[in-house]
């Protein structure tokens, strides 16, 4: 194994614009590595150099199975993650609220949207299910969507608390919560590492999975006096998943959520399976000027980190929750398949998440064996439940 530098991707091209230089020192979790400003990556013998032209402040590549961190530039950089949040919001909200459930829009839930806030077109005083509102939050980034279910939970406040407490159980401390929705606000902050976390754990939801890889749907519309209310086509914001604006689909794309707002630029995690591998990768903040660039530097990290697979070592790992962490440490016993480390780490590949019923495992899990460790806590995949329409995607 070699230890490769800080590849072209981190170099400005530009003398005379001056980038904003990360921490000289970030955190650790996940491993040491991580904490170091620059580009991580140790190639192995035939693996592929990472590509160039990619200029995100911070990303990172994980395999979603077993957690390893294939390659990551200043991961836990805290930098705005605009609507890239909305995944925390629907990792903690999803599993409190029925999608059954129908709710009559009071005024004050749409009073706290911020100004140029994308919507999805909610309006005061009609009824939508929560399915619908997931739709809107997860299609369309609907920030209309996201007040009026904070305000099911028992609003703004309490769902910032929530939202915080559960970052905080995922291990995702680089983020902070300030606004649910991820609009732009003083202090708010996260990491191409903890979003990636966050993806993680959401995708073990089987509504989380479906919303997030939904590519377009029916939303209900204005109710006039004496008419039957009709409905609209919503598209999902997802370029890669949609094929919009000029950006091609990535097959084998599932989901997860993309953002951009003035302070923020433009932020992406995504989840792709090809062969039965299945990746992770999160991009913020890239300055190349390229159109579209944040999907454009997203598929040439996938690309990398599906060539590259097997052929490089890790460079750290996507950590479990703390309810996870085993009881005991370095059993011989414990390990199997790289489950569990002789150093007592667990080397995770899912986080054990209620179902969007709140209760049980994620559904979906094809083939799966599943290893119970610490006390029921962490739940071992060996394979990732992508929806089926994604596992029969056509592969390139």
């Amino acid at each position: 194994m070699t230890a490769a530098p800080a590849l072209a991707a981190t170099q400005d091209t530009n003398p005379e614009r001056k980038k904003p230089k990360p921490p000289a020192v970030m955190s650790s979790v996940g491993g040491s590595l991580l904490a170091k400003p620059g580009t991580q990556v140790r190639l192995g013998p035939g693996a592929p150099v990472l590509p160039k032209d990619v200029s995100g402040r911070s990303w990172i590549v994980a395999d979603a199975e077993s957690g390893e961190v294939l390659a990551s530039h200043n991961a836990h950089w805290r930098l705005p993650p605009a609507s890239t949040m909305k995944m925390l919001f629907a990792d903690t909200l999803l599993p409190r609220l029925p999608k059954t459930t129908v709710h009559k829009v009071a005024p004050e839930e749409l009073a706290g949207v911020g100004a140029g806030s994308s919507l999805v077109g909610i309006k005061e005083n009609h009824t939508y299910s929560v399915h619908d509102m997931w739709l809107g939050v997860f299609l369309r980034s609907g920030n209309d969507a996201v007040h009026v279910l904070s305000a099911m939970n028992g609003g703004i406040p309490r769902t910032v608390a929530d939202m915080q407490a559960h970052a905080e159980e995922l291990q995702a401390l680089d983020t902070k919560v300030v606004s649910p929705d991820g609009y732009d606000a003083p202090g708010q902050v996260s990491s191409a590492y903890d979003l990636t976390l966050i993806a993680r754990s959401g995708m073990q939801k089987k509504d989380f999975r479906e919303y997030c890889s939904t590519v377009s749907a029916d939303f209900p519309g204005e109710q006039k006096k004496g008419k039957k209310r009709g409905t609209f086509k919503i598209q999902n914001t997802n370029r890669l998943l949609t094929g919009a604006s000029g950006i091609s689909p990535y097959k084998g794309i599932a989901g997860v959520k993309n953002g951009t707002t003035t302070h923020a630029g433009s932020t992406f995690t995504g989840v792709a399976e090809r062969n039965g591998k299945v990746l992770l990768v999160t991009v913020m903040n890239p300055d190349s000027g390229e159109s579209q660039a944040v999907y454009k530097e997203a598929g040439r990290l996938l690309d990398w980190g599906f060539a590259a697979s097997g052929k490089v070592k890790p460079v750290g790992e996507l950590v479990p929750p703390k309810s996870a962490e085993p009881a005991s440490s370095g059993d011989p016993e414990q390990v199997k398949d790289g489950q569990v480390g002789k150093d007592g780490q667990v080397k995770p590949v899912a986080a054990s998440q209620a179902g969007s019923s709140g209760m049980g495992i994620a559904l979906g899990v094809a083939g799966g064996v599943l290893v119970l460790l610490a006390a029921g806590a962490f739940l071992i995949k060996r394979r990732w439940p992508l929806p089926d329409r994604v596992r029969r995607a056509p592969r390139p």
